[in-house]
């Protein structure tokens, strides 16, 4: 059973869900209450972690607003690895440290790195990208958030890639489908990235004169290239990584991606990690009835989020967005990349994520699951969760199964 500090702190999480989820539902009723298409991607008393690009515990990020029109908003996440060559490995010590020049000016013993424009150098290594989505149940939750920075951190420190957590609008100021829209919009623009960096390469070997001298922009009209990417991302090793409700948008994702195959290119996407998916339907399954009243996110309360999410004229719990057991679904299920799915034991959600693995295991897709013991929705990546030991496990299981389809060698432990 969960330990009595987290019952406790349950409790007080449920009281200030249910409040934040009250005064949401009654806002989105005033009269004069419009869609919002610029959207948010975070509330009020979110805990944010600043950006920090000076690898101080091996990771650097920066944020990106990629799409004039709407919030949506990019983090990235450069595990210090990045900076090795491929075919050399980092010197004994690697001091990297704040040039006094400029303040987003990093240095490295082995040669310069500009911090947010280093040059492209086929020596350098290329890691995989992981496109992550956190939770929230579409209505709060953030992508620099305190809890989801450690958690992308740890990610992109065991799986040694780049994670690019994803800051989607929410709901109800953006409802269905605009939050898996912006994940279809992040991996157009990873290729559009891939792309453009090409280009430069031709050009130029200097990304930053190539972006001073030339000037070039994306389809969106707002970022250019973007270095840290076009020296050290690999989209053609493209994973995607959803928590919770975020799980729903990275299935989404993965489905088009699987419609649009080479349309893609150079963007790939190997695999997905669904970390206890969002799922729900009509009709309910034990767990979502022996367990309807569990820790954190109890059913009632979900139900209240998919209400402000889904479509008002077309509010339905078997909704594709909702339960990925519905017929009728774009892509045939064997054509979805190999997905692991991580349930915990006392989450009424368990069974139909559960069950939809089961479903892709039927048609030949590698679709193992991951089983907590006495753990709880969102035990590796909730705030007060996120340092404990089953949350650090959790993360080194993930990185264990996925470098099957990252590594450029493949990977002799897997799941």
């Amino acid at each position: 059973m969960p330990s009595v500090s987290v019952k406790l702190y349950s409790i007080l999480y449920k009281f200030l869900l249910k409040k934040r989820l009250q005064s949401l539902i009654e806002a989105s009723l005033q009269p004069n209450t419009t869609a919002n298409p610029f959207g948010v991607t975070s509330r009020p008393d979110e805990s944010v972690a600043p950006a920090n690009p000076s690898f101080s515990d091996g990771v650097a990020t920066k944020d990106l607003h990629i799409d004039p029109l709407t919030s949506l908003s990019l983090r990235i996440f450069l595990p210090e690895n990045a900076l090795s060559t491929t075919n050399s490995v980092l010197p004994p010590r690697v001091r990297v440290r704040a040039s006094t020049n400029s303040p987003n000016t990093l240095k490295q013993d082995f040669g310069d790195y500009r911090g947010y424009s280093p040059a492209i150098d086929k020596r350098l290594r290329r890691l995989p990208v992981i496109l992550q989505f956190h939770g929230g149940g579409f209505v709060s939750g953030s992508n620099d958030s305190v809890a989801n920075d450690l958690f992308c951190r740890r990610i992109a420190k065991l799986c040694d890639a780049i994670v690019v957590a994803v800051g989607y609008r929410l709901a109800p100021e953006s409802r269905y489908p605009a939050a898996f829209e912006d994940g279809i919009k992040v991996l157009n623009w990873l290729g559009k990235q891939s792309n453009l960096a090409e280009c430069s390469k031709s050009l130029d070997g200097d990304l930053r004169r190539w972006i001073v001298h030339k000037q070039i922009v994306d389809g969106f009209g707002a970022s250019m290239v973007e270095p840290w990417l076009a020296a050290h991302g690999d989209p053609s090793r493209c994973v995607l990584l959803g928590v919770s409700c975020g799980a729903n948008i990275a299935n989404y994702v993965a489905r088009k991606a699987a419609k649009a195959g080479k349309l893609l290119d150079p963007v790939r996407v190997v695999a997905q990690i669904l970390m206890y998916p969002f799922f729900i339907g009509s009709m309910p399954m034990r767990s979502e009835i022996k367990l309807a009243n569990s820790y954190f996110y109890d059913k009632a309360m979900c139900i209240l989020s998919w209400k402000l999410f889904l479509p008002k004229e077309d509010y339905n719990l078997d909704h594709p967005a909702a339960n990925p057991l519905v017929h009728g679904n774009e892509i045939p299920l064997k054509h979805m990349p190999p997905t692991l799915t991580v349930v915990a034991e006392h989450d009424w959600m368990r069974d139909r994520a559960i069950v939809y693995s089961e479903e892709l295991r039927k048609v030949n897709v590698d679709a193992p699951v991951l089983d907590y013991k006495d753990a709880v929705h969102e035990f590796a990546t909730l705030d007060v969760l996120s340092k404990t030991q089953q949350a650090q496990v959790c993360a080194e299981d993930i990185s264990i199964w996925v470098k099957k389809y990252i590594s450029l060698r493949g990977h002799e432990f897997s799941y």
